[in-house]
């Protein structure tokens, strides 16, 4: 009896999975989340090899971050899977974070910030709407900490 139980339960959260994407398929706001992806250029540092293949990596495997170090004063960062990341918090949390995330270099968080809520929102179901892939990206490394993997090295200073 608690086998069947177990199994009606499996698949009634099976099959709400399932309505959750079919709907998530059907949402206007993918094709302009797509659209928003590319040309913030979200992809160029969340997508390993995109922005060296001209653009031509396969949508399922966008944004799942890289190993490639971002290295400067500030230290070494890394480009968050978004994947994993959009995974673990709501479209209204998104929505509250996103306008004051303040990351390290090199992510231009003022172009989040300066985003409407309906990009916010279209960047937010587009990633969803991929599901969970990858692993995390390595951890934030503090300046003068060593790192292994290559790294991309900003000057100290301008000029």
């Amino acid at each position: 009896m608690r086998a069947r139980h177990l199994s009606l339960c499996m698949s009634a959260v099976l099959s709400l999975v399932a309505v959750s994407q079919h709907a998530m398929a059907g949402d206007p706001l993918l094709e302009r989340g797509r659209y928003v992806a590319r040309v913030a250029g979200c992809n160029d540092c969340h997508t390993a090899g995109y922005a060296q293949s001209a653009g031509q990596v396969p949508e399922a495997q966008w944004l799942t971050g890289d190993r490639l170090g971002w290295q400067g004063p500030w230290g070494t960062t890394y480009a968050t899977n978004l994947r994993r990341y959009m995974a673990g918090i709501s479209e209204a949390e998104w929505l509250a974070r996103a306008p004051k995330l303040g990351a390290r270099p090199p992510m231009p968080w003022f172009a989040l910030r300066d985003m409407t809520e309906d990009d916010l929102r279209a960047l937010y179901r587009l990633i969803r709407s991929l599901g969970p892939a990858g692993d995390d990206a390595p951890t934030f490394a503090p300046p003068g900490q060593s790192v292994s993997g290559p790294v991309v090295r900003f000057p100290t200073s301008p000029g």
